[in-house]
C-alpha cells in the first residue's frame, strides 16, 4: 500500500440507459436530503446475527421475523419465528438454551443516552404463540437464566427473577429509588464512560444472581428544563462532575434457593463519606462468574491508574475475596480491558482454566493468558501494534480470533492465533474484488491483502465466522467463511449500490500524513472537488474530534458525513481530516501524552495542520475553517480563539467549554483531581480566550443534552457577550446530545444551517 492512496467510489463514464455517458452530462449534485431524509446512500446489511447452539446455523432478524440459515452453505433453510399477527414490532431477540424459547423486546422507551425500557414477550418454538411476560411496567435488560427456565430484570430499580411455567415475579430488592438507589443496573456515569449498563449476572448453574447496587444519594443533581408544555417540566437526574462525589457502589450475591444475599467487600468504602480521594477504591468497571461459585471483579481508584481482579467464592458465607488475579498500575491511567474472559487451555488432564485480558502495559493494547493463581502464563500477541477486540475463542482447537491496527493505523485486520502465540495467520481478503467477471465467487488468495475494517461474528465453537468489510472506497461487505478464512458465500455486497453512486461522479478520498515542526507524523485524509486543479486555490474545512484514544482517520465506509464533505466538495471546498497527539491506534506513549494537560497539543496540531495547508500551492490560506462536534465543538473553539490568525470560521456542536462542568470519570481520567490539577483544567478552557475571536463563530447546542450539558455554551455566549464579540448561535430546545429525531428532520435541519454557515461565512 502507498502512503498517498486514492479512495474512489464512483465508476467514471458509466452509461445512462440510453447509452450515453454520464460523465458527459455530469455527474448529479449531492443534496441534504439524500444524505438525511431519502435515504439515498443508505446501504444494506445483514442485521441482528445470532449462532445457534450447534455451531451449524444462524439466524438473523427482520422487521418480519427471525430466519434460519446454514453456516456450511449460507443458505436460508426455514423461519424460526414469524412477527405476523403479533401486533408487535419487535427490535431484539435472544434464544434461551435449549432454544425451544425466544425472549423478544418491543417498544423501546430511552431512560439515557444508551439505555432504556422495553415490553418483553415469550416465544414458544414449537406452538408458535407470543406471550406478554408482565403486565407490570415495562422492563430493562431482560435476561434468560442460562437453563432458559426463568428470566431476571430491572423494574423502577429494582431488581426481580421470573419463573417462566408460571410468570410469577419475585422482587430481589424492594428499596430502589429514583435518583438515589439503584439496583441492577448502572447510573449515568458508569453507562456513559464505563459502557456498562447491564448491573446483574447469572451464575452458570442459574442458582444466584449477582448485581451491582449504586446509592447515588450524596450525587449532585442536573436539572434540565424540557419545554413544549405551558409551564415546562424539569428534568434532574444524577450526574458527577469533576472532583464530585459518586455513587457509593457495592457487589451482591442473591441466593434464589435460600433468598439470601451475600455481600462481597469490594473496595472498604460501602459507607464512606467525604471529600473524593484519589487513593481510595472507587470504581467497579467489571464483574463476572469465573465458574458456578466463584465471582470475578474487577476494581479502581479514583484516579484510575490502579486496576484490581478479584475473586470471591460464592458458596461460604464470608464478604473478603480470596484471591486477587491481577494488578495493574500505570503513571497515568489504565484502560478497562477491552476483552476480559475465563477459558480452558491445554486439553484432557492438562487442561487449566485461565484468564484471558487485553493491556496496554507493554505499551501497546495486546492480549494475555493469567493463571488462576495470578501469574502470567503467556503474553499471547506482541509487537508495535494496538489490538482492537476478540471476537473468537476456539477452546476446542486451542485458538483465538483478532482484530489489530497490524497493517497501519488507519485499518483494522482480522487474524488467528494459537493459545501458545504460535501459527498466526492473517485473514484478510485477498487483494482485489471477490466476483470475477462474470460475478462468479473467486476463492481468495493470500498472497496480498485486501486492507480496510474487517469485525467478525463467530459461530458457537468458531467453526465459521460471518465477516463485515469496508474501507474507504467499498461500502459493507458481509461475507461468510470457515474457521481458516475460506469464503464459503457472500451474504451482501452492496453491489447495487455502486450503480447508484455513480450518477454523482468519482467521490474520493486521499490519505497520506504530514510531518508537523515538532517532527511529530500525523495521519490525515482530504476529499476534493472533482475537477480538482491543483493550480486553483481552495478553501478548506477541517474536520476534528480529536480527543484521547479517538480515530477518524481509518480505512473504513464513511456513511453520513462522508457525502456531506463529498457534497462541500461539489461546492468547491476541500475537506481535511488529521488525527493528532493523543488520539487513538499508534500505542499508549502517543495516546497518553496528553494527560493531565488535555487540549493544549491538540490544539497545538489543529494550528499545525492549517499551517501546513496553507503552504499548499492548491488552498486559500485566507479561507481555512475547523469544526467538530463535542470533544471536537471544543477543539475546533480553542483553535480558532488560539489560531485566530490562521483560521478564518468554526463550528462548534455541543462543546465542552470547561472540564470542571464535565462527568469526572472521563475527565479524571485525562486530567486527574480537579483540585490536584487546576492548571489543567484551566489553561485551556475556550472560556479564558473568548476575548481573542476575530473570526466567524457559529455554536450549536440541544438543551436537552444531558452528556455534554448546555451550560457549557451558554457560559461560552455570556464571555463572548462580555468581549463584545460577534457570533451566531443555534439552539436546539429538548435535543440530546446528537441533536437527532427519528423522521431525520433535525439533522436535516442542522446541515443546513452549518451548509449555510459554511457558504456565508467560508
Amino acid at each position: 500500500m502507498t502512503l498517498a492512496m486514492a479512495m474512489g467510489v464512483g465508476v467514471a463514464g458509466a452509461q445512462t440507459k440510453n447509452g450515453e455517458s454520464k460523465a458527459a452530462e455530469g455527474p448529479k449534485s449531492i443534496t441534504l436530503e439524500d444524505i438525511w431524509t431519502k435515504g439515498t446512500f443508505r446501504t444494506k446489511g445483514v442485521y441482528g446475527i445470532r449462532s445457534m447452539a450447534d455451531g451449524e446455523h444462524y439466524c438473523t432478524m427482520s422487521r418480519t421475523g427471525i430466519a434460519k440459515y446454514g453456516y456450511a452453505s449460507g443458505e436460508k433453510e426455514g423461519d424460526v419465528c414469524l412477527f405476523e399477527g403479533a401486533g408487535v414490532a419487535f427490535e431484539s431477540y435472544e434464544f434461551s438454551a435449549d432454544e425451544q424459547k425466544i425472549l423478544l423486546s418491543a417498544g423501546f422507551e430511552p431512560l439515557y443516552r444508551h439505555s432504556g425500557v422495553s415490553d418483553y414477550y415469550i416465544y414458544d418454538v414449537k406452538a408458535k404463540t407470543f406471550t406478554k411476560i408482565s403486565e407490570n411496567g415495562k422492563q430493562r435488560l431482560t435476561t434468560f437464566s442460562p437453563d432458559g427456565t426463568k428470566v431476571a430484570f430491572v423494574r423502577d430499580n429494582n431488581l426481580y427473577w421470573m419463573d417462566l411455567a408460571t410468570l410469577e415475579e419475585h422482587a430481589i430488592t424492594k428499596d430502589g429509588k429514583v435518583n438515589e438507589i439503584i439496583n441492577g443496573t448502572t447510573d449515568w456515569v458508569y453507562e456513559e464512560e464505563f459502557a456498562i449498563t447491564k448491573g446483574f449476572e447469572w451464575s452458570p448453574d442459574s442458582k444466584k444472581i449477582a448485581y451491582m447496587r449504586f446509592d447515588e444519594s450524596k450525587v449532585k443533581e442536573y436539572n434540565m428544563q424540557m419545554w413544549g408544555k405551558l409551564y415546562p417540566e424539569d428534568y434532574k437526574y444524577k450526574y458527577p462532575k469533576a472532583g464530585e462525589d459518586n455513587s457509593v457502589v457495592s457487589l451482591r450475591v442473591y441466593k434464589l434457593e435460600s433468598g439470601k444475599t451475600q455481600y462481597p467487600q469490594l473496595a472498604g468504602r460501602e459507607n464512606s463519606v467525604g471529600t473524593p480521594t484519589s487513593g481510595e477504591w472507587e470504581y467497579l468497571p467489571r464483574f463476572q462468574w469465573a465458574k458456578a461459585n466463584t465471582l470475578a471483579f474487577m476494581r479502581m481508584n479514583r484516579l484510575q491508574n490502579h486496576m484490581q481482579i478479584l475473586t470471591i467464592n460464592t458458596d461460604k458465607d464470608g464478604s473478603e475475596p480470596d484471591a486477587t488475579l491481577y494488578d495493574e498500575q500505570d503513571n497515568a491511567y489504565v484502560e478497562v480491558p477491552d476483552t476480559w474472559q475465563f477459558i480452558t487451555v491445554g486439553k484432557g488432564k492438562k487442561a487449566k482454566e485461565q484468564m484471558l485480558i487485553t493491556s496496554e502495559k507493554d505499551g501497546y493494547r495486546h492480549i494475555y493468558l493469567y493463571g488462576m493463581d495470578g501469574k502470567l502464563v503467556k503474553q499471547v500477541t506482541s509487537g508495535n501494534y494496538e489490538i482492537c477486540d476478540v471476537p473468537g475463542i476456539d477452546v476446542k482447537n486451542q485458538r483465538l480470533y483478532y482484530t489489530s491496527r497490524e497493517h497501519g493505523a488507519i485499518n483494522k485486520s482480522l487474524f488467528v492465533i494459537g493459545f501458545d502465540g504460535k501459527k498466526k495467520k492473517c485473514l484478510n481478503y485477498s487483494y482485489g474484488v471477490l466476483r470475477d467477471v462474470k460475478n462468479q465467487i473467486v476463492e481468495p488468495k493470500q498472497e496480498a491483502y485486501e486492507y480496510g475494517t474487517y469485525n467478525a461474528t463467530f459461530s458457537s465453537g468458531c467453526k465459521y465466522y460471518i465477516c463485515n468489510y469496508s474501507s474507504w472506497n467499498c461500502p459493507p461487505r458481509y461475507t461468510l467463511h470457515d474457521a481458516n478464512g475460506k469464503l464459503i458465500k457472500v451474504l451482501e455486497d452492496n453491489q447495487g449500490y455502486w450503480g447508484n453512486l455513480s450518477d454523482y461522479g468519482n467521490l474520493f478520498k486521499f490519505y497520506d500524513s504530514f510531518t508537523t515542526s515538532t517532527g511529530v507524523k500525523l495521519n490525515y485524509y482530504t476529499i476534493k472537488p472533482q475537477n480538482f486543479d491543483k493550480n486553483k486555490k481552495y478553501p478548506v474545512l477541517i474536520y476534528v474530534y480529536g480527543g484521547p484514544g479517538n480515530q477518524q482517520v481509518t480505512n473504513s465506509w464513511g456513511y453520513s458525513d462522508f457525502f456531506w464533505y463529498q457534497m462541500l466538495a461539489q461546492k468547491g471546498y476541500v475537506v481535511f481530516c488529521f488525527d493528532g497527539r493523543g488520539t487513538g491506534g499508534r500505542g499508549a506513549q502517543f495516546k497518553k501524552q496528553t494527560y493531565k494537560d488535555l487540549g493544549r497539543m491538540e490544539c497545538e496540531d489543529a494550528i499545525e495542520a492549517a499551517r501546513w495547508l496553507g503552504q499548499q500551492s492548491w488552498v486559500d490560506k485566507d479561507r481555512i475553517g475547523i469544526w467538530g462536534w463535542s470533544f471536537g465543538g471544543y477543539l475546533s473553539t480553542l483553535s480558532l480563539l488560539k489560531g485566530n490568525d490562521v483560521f478564518k470560521a468554526a463550528i462548534a456542536v455541543a462543546p465542552v467549554m470547561n472540564w470542571r462542568y464535565y462527568d469526572n470519570i472521563y475527565t479524571e481520567r485525562f486530567l486527574g483531581l480537579p483540585q490536584d490539577n487546576a492548571k489543567g483544567y484551566d489553561e485551556n478552557s475556550p472560556l479564558n480566550f473568548a476575548d481573542q475571536l476575530k473570526g466567524n463563530y457559529l455554536l450549536i447546542h440541544g438543551t436537552g443534552d444531558d452528556n455534554v450539558h448546555f451550560q457549557n455554551s451558554a457560559e461560552m455566549v455570556e464571555k463572548l457577550e462580555n468581549a463584545g464579540k460577534q457570533f451566531e448561535f443555534r439552539i436546539y430546545p429538548n435535543k440530546n446530545h446528537s441533536i437527532y429525531d427519528a423522521t431525520g428532520n433535525t439533522r436535516l435541519n442542522l446541515y443546513q444551517l452549518m451548509t449555510d454557515f459554511i457558504l456565508r461565512k467560508l
